[in-house]
């Protein structure tokens, strides 16, 4: 496959990536309004606190082997019934070992209803096991137009059914219905028409070699996703529940918006570099336009909600999230790095260092815990404040090695990233003065949101930004293969 085809494979399973993630979180964002609306921040802080267990116990069961299987060469059917299996296994273990201490946890918590909720929804474990290895094989093949139709699917199923039941007064139940449903439609979708089921064979050599490199993988999964929730966990037991339910408010908003073109740079970029690790030329032009790209997308993005939050608030949400919006404005500007954090993660990974992934990892999360250490004293949104400061630092990490694997140093990432973010604070600055027009607050959002767009692509075309021309050409073309029937 020449340079032509694999960009063009590229450029299309990311447009379906980010069609399957902008679709199914366009909606999850909507279901979201409805069921804050309905339900309290109490509510949504006890999923919060359960939510940090169900999340580290996945990345045991998720994490390391489906790597593994997307970046080797030489995966066959035999590894993913036997990883399969392994899955299932721990997610057995894992989900005993959730059942028998969701006590302990309730009583920690002070919150009696922890216990069944969580032994509920636990159960979204073995789902998750099996929709890991429906994931990989749709990665390795890049058939992303598979997600979109199960994600999409799922999302609407188990959305009517947690706006129903908050509807009907079944309170944090609603949520657990909302996820619990949601996993199993997805896996469910996905086995009919990806028709992937395991073989009963297990390849015991196999599991080694894909453990020895995933097991790296696992361990920098479990130390981030630990870290990433142990501020949850620490709000969790020393505030109430609502001030859980305001931050992780504030921080979903930036989240759903990010992860969707992060989640979708993140699927595609390592099958798509793991094909070209032997060409490392290549694969600094690929990490290269990913970077510029996504931070001429996202920086405007970030920067104008995080202007526009107080009205976005009080229209969706109501006057009673108002206490979520500092939150918003603060994960915003965090939020605004993570593609950045991605395209060099997912470089070296692609290239086989999953050693340097590893040691990574464990930098950037002894920095952040002491940042951690030092802001939870001085309260919640000095913790909110530490993540920035964190995300900051991390960037500058993750970063480092490529300077060596690709000749990819500081200097040259913060080249491709300035012409964006200047823009960008630019668009926001002329934005933020409409608040004091007076216009109320939602003719004030309309305005802001029309003319931060026409601001921000007037400056890029004025620039002549490559980011923009590059975007304008796939738009182009995509146009002109639906003309001819392609």
């Amino acid at each position: 496959m020449n340079n032509i085809e694999i960009k063009q494979k590229v450029v299309k399973s990311l447009i379906w990536k980010l069609m399957e993630r902008g679709g199914s979180q366009g909606i999850q964002f909507i279901v979201q309004i409805f069921l804050a609306r309905l339900l309290s921040p109490d509510d949504y802080g006890i999923i919060a606190i359960i939510a940090i267990f169900i999340t580290i116990a996945n990345v045991f069961v998720q994490n390391g082997f489906n790597t593994a299987l997307i970046q080797d060469k030489e995966t066959t059917e035999e590894d993913f019934s036997s990883v399969f299996y392994i899955s299932i296994i721990v997610a057995t273990i894992l989900y005993a070992v959730l059942f028998f201490t969701a006590p302990i946890i309730s009583k920690f918590y002070g919150i009696e209803l922890l216990t069944p909720v969580i032994r509920v929804l636990a159960i979204t474990l073995f789902f998750g096991a099996y929709n890991s290895i429906q994931n990989a094989i749709i990665a390795r093949n890049m058939q992303f137009k598979l997600l979109f139709f199960s994600s999409l699917g799922s999302i609407l199923i188990s959305g009517a059914i947690g706006i129903a039941m908050a509807y009907a007064g079944f309170g944090v139940w609603a949520l657990v219905a909302q996820q619990l449903s949601s996993q199993i439609m997805i896996s469910v979708i996905l086995t009919f028409i990806l028709r992937w089921k395991p073989k009963l064979v297990f390849n015991v050599k196999r599991i080694i070699k894909l453990f020895d490199y995933g097991w790296k993988i696992l361990v920098s999964s479990l130390i981030d996703t630990f870290y990433m929730n142990l501020r949850s966990l620490i709000i969790g037991k020393i505030y109430d529940p609502s001030i859980l339910g305001y931050y992780n408010r504030g921080d979903q908003f930036p989240q759903i918006i990010v992860s969707n073109l992060n989640g979708s740079i993140q699927s595609v970029m390592l099958p798509a570099l793991s094909s070209e690790q032997d060409n490392k030329e290549r694969v600094k032009v690929m990490v290269r336009r990913a970077i510029v790209t996504s931070s001429f997308i996202v920086f405007p993005m970030m920067i104008g909600l995080s202007v526009v939050a107080e009205p976005v608030v009080h229209i969706l949400l109501t006057d009673k999230w108002l206490p979520c919006v500092p939150f918003l404005q603060i994960f915003c500007l965090s939020y605004a790095l993570w593609p950045i954090h991605t395209a060099n993660l997912q470089a070296i990974n692609a290239l086989g260092h999953s050693e340097i992934y590893l040691k990574l990892e464990v930098i950037k999360k002894i920095l952040g815990t002491i940042i951690l250490v030092i802001t939870m004293f001085l309260g919640v949104y000095a913790i909110a404040i530490g993540t920035l400061i964190s995300g900051i630092i991390s960037t500058f990490v993750n970063a480092y090695p490529n300077k060596k694997l690709l000749n990819y140093g500081y200097i040259e990432q913060i080249k491709d990233i300035l012409p964006s973010l200047a823009l960008s604070i630019i668009m926001g600055g002329a934005v933020y003065g409409i608040k004091f027009l007076g216009l109320g607050h939602t003719i004030t959002l309309i305005v802001q949101v029309i003319l931060g767009a026409i601001i921000y692509i007037a400056l890029a075309k004025i620039f002549k930004l490559d980011c923009f021309e590059y975007l304008i050409e796939i738009f182009k073309g995509l146009i002109s293969r639906k003309k001819r029937g392609k």
